[in-house]
């Protein structure tokens, strides 16, 4: 039996950066095969490789043993590969169905007209693969949730014998992750063959039939999943001291020493919102909403997307003002922005420039009416070394980062004006294991640190994540936001709230 995909030596540098190091991979048909490697070991560039996005340097790819050679994305595409983008290829003035419909050769006829019907026929797939998809809001106007459920979708409409999902679980309730992957293993059993690029070990192995780990640009392993632990995998991709625990949580740091503990006892209220309502586009985003968050607390809030958290980040975060209500911020606060290629970073600037974003108008960076660019660029050098930003300096302009490494960026640099208020959506989106324990243990240090720590708001769909670091949780449904007491902190309770509205109320 052909592969439905094969790598042969594959070879692909971005100037004097080796991303893959002639790497052989293999999927067969039917088969659901996990890539794993941490932030940076070469997984994105092996799938766009494979989708005709990047031609490699040396290698060769083969779609069902033909040779992809320099066709590019159109002949991938004819040969049958999809890929779900991690920085999504949507067209943002375009509607979810038309970017759906613009991407399938067969949603039209010769003349160029949309075929009949076919607007039923993306309804019945939504429907499908339990995917609540936005087909007539512009893409522009959505969250990445709702932006990542349409990339999912427009993948799986044509004929596709080759899937490439990059992080397609990162901003998925639990419900809709297992209702994902029942829709993968549907069309792996139709004869598909599926690449999950992933960093969340337990998912992994639930899913995949194989896995394959890279590291630093070089084949680790493959192994079938039955026959490989988490603790294995951990250790393959970023070396031996990084365990797991139940649920794909972080065990211990990579020195050996376990996670500190959360939650330090509240002090004075930093921030607070009274009866806030934020109008948008004939719906209500925020709908009389009251919360306080308090010195030395993190608050976790849930939420599938789409219910109003990313509006709640942005008055939080001091980037939009409420139709009615009272907000009361600290003068700074840290905002770690769920959309780090389009809300965290200028991808043109250098890391230190996006650091100076951050700390340009204290006064220990000024000389005068001038930046202190050498102080700037001290602390982006300790920024890249504290989180691990694979990059060999500071000058380093953000497009050429890895998505993970992008997320350190922004992370580390809005660690730095967390003083008073640390506003985080999904902080950990796109990191790998090492990382995801570093940026989760800082965030509860910040917290819980001595004198007057600020206050945490945590906003997240990985329920790992809230549940892990949270003082107090509550979850956004519909504008909503709904307490959970602290008996229903666990993940069954908390997913089933944030696919429903059972309950009624406000922290």
């Amino acid at each position: 039996m052909r592969d439905a995909l094969r790598l042969r030596g594959v070879t692909r540098r971005f100037g004097p950066v080796i991303a893959l190091d002639e790497v052989d991979f293999a999927l067969a048909p039917g088969e659901i095969h996990g890539l794993l490697g941490e932030n940076g070991a070469g997984k994105t560039t092996l799938a766009r490789v494979a989708a005709g996005i990047l031609q490699p340097d040396a290698g060769r790819v083969e779609i069902g043993g033909q040779p992809l050679g320099n066709g590019g994305v159109g002949v991938a595409r004819a040969l049958g590969v999809a890929m779900v983008h991690q920085h999504f290829s949507l067209v943002p003035r375009f509607t979810g169905f038309e970017n759906v419909a613009l991407f399938d050769v067969a949603a039209w006829t010769r003349r160029g007209t949309l075929r009949s019907g076919y607007r039923d026929r993306v309804e019945a797939r939504a429907g499908e693969l339990r995917l609540a998809v936005e087909l007539d809001a512009p893409i522009r106007g959505l969250g990445v949730v709702a932006r990542q459920r349409v990339e999912i979708l427009k993948a799986l409409m044509g004929d596709t014998r080759v899937l490439l999902l990059d992080e397609p679980t990162a901003v998925l309730a639990p419900q809709e992750v297992e209702g994902l992957f029942a829709v993968l293993r549907q069309v792996a059993r139709a004869g598909a063959g599926i690449v999950l690029v992933a960093h969340k070990l337990d998912e992994v192995l639930a899913a995949a039939d194989r896995v394959t780990v890279l590291r630093r640009g070089q084949w680790v392993m493959t192994r079938a999943a039955a026959e490989v632990s988490a603790r294995e995998l951990a250790e393959a991709m970023v070396g031996a001291g990084v365990g797991v625990r139940g649920g794909g949580g972080v065990e211990a740091t990579a020195g050996g020493a376990r996670a500190p503990e959360f939650g330090a006892a509240a002090g004075d209220v930093v921030a607070e919102l009274r009866d806030v309502t934020v109008a948008a586009g004939g719906s209500l985003p925020l709908r009389g909403v009251s919360m306080q968050v308090r010195r030395g607390e993190i608050l976790g809030i849930a939420g599938v997307g789409g219910n109003g958290q990313r509006t709640l980040a942005a008055v939080l975060a001091g980037m939009r003002l409420p139709d009615s209500g009272e907000v009361q911020l600290p003068e700074e606060v840290g905002w770690i922005p769920q959309d780090r290629t389009n809300e965290g970073l200028v991808n043109e600037f250098t890391i230190s420039e996006n650091v100076a974003f951050a700390v340009h108008d204290r006064s220990e960076y000024r000389k005068g009416p001038w930046l202190d660019w050498a102080g700037v660029e001290e602390t982006a050098s300790a920024l890249v070394r504290d989180m691990d930003v694979r990059a060999d300096s500071p000058a380093v302009t953000a497009s050429v980062l890895s998505g993970g490494n992008q997320q350190k960026v922004v992370t580390g640099r809005e660690f730095l004006r967390s003083g008073n208020l640390l506003v985080a959506e999904s902080p950990t989106r796109g990191l790998d294991v090492k990382a995801t324990l570093a940026v989760r243990a800082r965030i509860g240090e910040i917290a819980r640190s001595g004198g007057r720590p600020p206050g945490v708001v945590l906003i997240s769909a990985d329920l790992d994540e809230v549940l892990e670091l949270s003082d107090r949780i509550a979850v956004m449904v519909r504008g909503r936001l709904i307490p959970v007491p602290r008996e229903d902190h666990n993940p069954a309770a908390i997913g089933e709230l944030m696919l429903s509205a059972r309950r009624e109320g406000a922290p």
